[in-house]
């Protein structure tokens, strides 16, 4: 339903890719709601909040003594579909290294792909900052190549183990990463740098599904089962600290925190929710959400479907707003299949074994259980109509044609919620 001309309009402008902007115009008639992170600014000094984490450990000793008398350091990394300032922290870990005996020639930077495409040189080097590309060798998880991992048998509930060979082998195992609620894990951060940041296609399937199988989201859930399971394979990759972040949703640094990984979780949990713990008062009928910074593809994008279908209405419209310059998966071919097939169908296909891809196929479940509830409609350059459709998404060719054809359809008052930026927000509803 076009605004008519002269009519009052309100204009919300949500981020579309790296420095490009998508703006609604929404009638004055629609209930609105816009829910974003707080907007809170990022430390002035970043190196000194980097320093102060390094220096007041939680619950293990300072680095330069934890890696005192250690031969081979990995240092696991998040990649490129996140904010972390990575460059800025690694020089400060080799410093601490440094002081505790640790040579350059023992360590080396791991980037966590978890089952993402690998990084090219250039990207891995910015990736890590010219410093560091410089001192230690920087690697991709190869997680394509069965040579690259190793197996150790299971966890309690059964998850297989699969690691990275290095870090299997190593004798320090530390994790960078930045601390956002997460529909799967509850939260980034912690262990999830090694499932599935550095684990094998079968440890993250087990996990991913067992997501599926236990609850809609975990969304902002602190502990929950699939969090244990992460905890359980990195304790088994050795994995003794990590440094988190806290960022504004634009990649400025707020808070840090390094330690022991579940209490570097706890810490950096509750700072981040004070970001992005987002109270609602009503559901709507239209949600339009936006993707930054996870849109390089939709294997990234979809987590902007876990905090928007909170936020929708049973029966209602979730418009989902990204570019996906890389298409919806490209090391999950097999999803464009799988994501097409109602629910019960893909879980069957799981439990008899039919299925080469069980990751794809956990993604696959998680977005019909939305689209079980909600209609879901797609605007992105770079996934093809047919395309959408095969996953039982409904394309357009912008975000104000989506979203007057949704509010054709549920009618003048709809309220609508725009949520910029979903993949990193927690929507909490109020009680009333």
């Amino acid at each position: 339903m076009p605004t008519a001309p002269g009519a009052t309009a309100r204009e919300v402008s949500i981020p579309y890719g790296e420095g490009r902007w998508v703006t609604l115009r929404i009638p004055a008639s629609h209930p609105l709601d816009v829910l974003t992170p707080k907007a809170v600014a990022p430390a002035p000094e970043p190196m000194a909040v980097i320093r102060r984490a390094l220096e007041q450990p939680l619950e293990t000793p300072p680095l330069r003594e934890l890696a005192r008398g250690r031969r081979e350091v990995v240092i696991v990394v998040d990649d490129l579909t996140r904010l972390t300032p990575v460059p800025l922290i690694l020089p400060l870990l080799l410093e601490e290294l440094a002081r505790a005996g640790v040579r350059e020639e023992q360590v080396t930077v791991l980037v966590a792909l978890g089952t993402h495409r690998p990084m090219t040189e250039a990207e891995l080097r910015a990736r890590v900052g010219e410093e560091t590309w410089q001192r230690v060798p920087v690697l991709n998880h190869a997680h394509w190549e069965p040579d690259a991992l190793v197996e150790q048998g299971v966890t309690e509930n059964g998850t297989p183990v699969v690691l990275n060979r290095r870090v299997w082998e190593a004798d320090l195992v530390l994790g960078v990463g930045s601390v956002f609620p997460h529909h799967i894990a509850g939260y980034s951060g912690g262990s999830k740098i090694i499932q599935p940041g550095v684990s094998g296609a079968r440890t993250t399937a087990a996990t991913h599904l067992l997501s599926t199988r236990t609850r809609r989201s975990y969304l902002g859930i602190r502990d929950n089962v699939v969090r244990r399971e992460m905890d359980a394979v990195a304790a088994a990759a050795g994995l003794e600290a990590v440094f988190n972040s806290v960022l504004t949703s634009q990649g400025g640094l707020v808070d840090a925190f390094f330690g022991a990984p579940t209490a570097v979780l706890r810490a950096a949990t509750l700072r981040a929710d004070a970001i992005y713990g987002i109270p609602f008062a009503h559901q709507a009928e239209v949600v339009v959400a936006g993707t930054y910074p996870a849109d390089l593809e939709f294997w990234q994008a979809h987590k902007a479907l876990y905090a928007a279908d909170i936020v929708t209405r049973t029966g209602g419209t979730l418009i989902v707003v990204t570019p996906c310059p890389e298409g919806l998966a490209r090391t999950h071919p097999e999803l464009v299949h799988l994501a097409g097939l109602p629910r019960a169908q893909v879980e069957r296909l799981v439990d008899a074994d039919q299925v080469e891809d069980r990751v794809a196929a956990g993604a696959a479940i998680a977005w019909a259980q939305v689209k079980e509830r909600v209609g879901v409609s797609l605007v992105s350059e770079g996934i093809p109509p047919e395309v959408a459709r095969a996953v039982g998404f409904t394309p357009f060719a912008s975000a104000q044609e989506a979203l007057e054809e949704a509010l054709g359809r549920h009618g003048p008052e709809a309220r609508v919620a725009v949520i910029p930026y979903a993949p990193e927000c927690l929507p909490l509803p109020l009680k009333r």
